[in-house]
């Protein structure tokens, strides 16, 4: 039985390829999710992506995810940093969750270098670009 995994994408994420380019890359949510989706064929698991830029909309659709999801990859965007029901809601379910972020947040303002999110993730990748997807990716699949 093939593994199915969750992609979120918070607030922002669809203006990748518009937004800061040196920290973001040039490349659009559709090109990651493209390329996340070519390496999910690889690895016969399936993906499923969901962006929104509202908090509670997150937090539904993690609420919401049934026993089917083997694991939640998840990019918070700017709700890293302030969103202690987005925290609680992750905290519940017991499947893999990975924290990713495109940027590495400790290298850049002092606001972004806390992570709230951080703790109810397995693990966090930080840093890698658009790899950081494929990374946990792969991690969640090998589990």
């Amino acid at each position: 039985m093939s593994k199915k995994i969750l992609v979120i994408n918070g607030p922002n994420l669809e203006m990748l390829g518009k937004r800061k380019e040196n920290i973001y890359g040039d490349f659009t949510l559709k090109d990651l999710e493209e390329e996340i989706s070519k390496e999910a064929t690889k690895l016969n698991c399936i993906v499923e992506f969901f962006q929104n830029n509202v908090e509670g909309e997150l937090i539904n659709k993690i609420n919401d995810l049934d026993d089917s999801y083997n694991g939640i990859i998840i990019n918070p965007g700017g709700f890293t940093h302030t969103s202690v029901a987005l925290h609680d809601s992750l905290e519940i379910k017991k499947i893999p969750k990975i924290e990713v972020h495109i940027s590495n947040i400790y290298s850049r303002e002092d606001f972004r270098q806390k992570s709230i999110i951080a703790h109810a993730c397995h693990s966090s990748i930080l840093g890698m670009g658009k790899n950081g997807y494929i990374y946990a990716l792969r991690h969640i699949v090998s589990l």
